[in-house]
């Protein structure tokens, strides 16, 4: 199983790779294209903006780690190891569950936008904001697997090669 997910979070993060790579050759086709031919690409911006807005959420779903997170964990550290696996599973248990009750509302609003299309590539804006329905749902899996965690510690080390949070 640890090898499944090492293969999945390679591929994750080769499509994040690959999607920044993308993003930055349009932005170089735009450069080129603006200051040496003097024929700015409208396309090229909406290309770009799109690429960013996956990245960051592809990204934060699959490629970050739990550790990667920037935290104000200054209470916790002092804590006993007891009470941090509270704090850790009310803050799993509250970001799941906010995570998950804004996720049909969310998904409405998304599937609403498939009368809408781009400016310049005309590419339906439900297709250009379902990677945020797609973080939502990731990030509540993988929350409620970090509650179960604390609930279950030993349920951690079967695919984690790290110690418990």
């Amino acid at each position: 199983m640890k090898r499944v997910l090492r293969v999945l979070q390679s591929t994750a993060d080769n499509i994040a790779a690959a999607m920044l790579a993308a993003m930055f050759v349009v932005f170089l086709v735009q450069i080129i294209s603006r200051y040496f031919f003097n024929m700015p690409l409208a396309w090229t911006e909406e290309v770009c903006i799109t690429l960013w807005l996956w990245l960051v959420f592809w990204a934060s779903a699959f490629c970050l780690k739990e550790k990667d997170h920037i935290k104000f964990d200054v209470l916790y550290s002092v804590s006993p190891r007891k009470a941090q696996r509270i704090m850790a599973l009310i803050a799993a248990l509250g970001i799941a569950g906010a995570m998950a009750y804004s996720f049909l509302p969310t998904w409405d609003y998304i599937s609403f936008y498939k009368i809408k299309k781009s400016a310049n590539l005309r590419i339906r804006l439900n297709y250009v904001f379902s990677i945020y329905g797609l973080f939502i749902a990731v990030i509540v899996i993988r929350y409620s697997w970090s509650a179960l965690t604390q609930v279950f510690p030993r349920l951690h080390s079967l695919f984690n090669d790290e110690s418990p949070s």
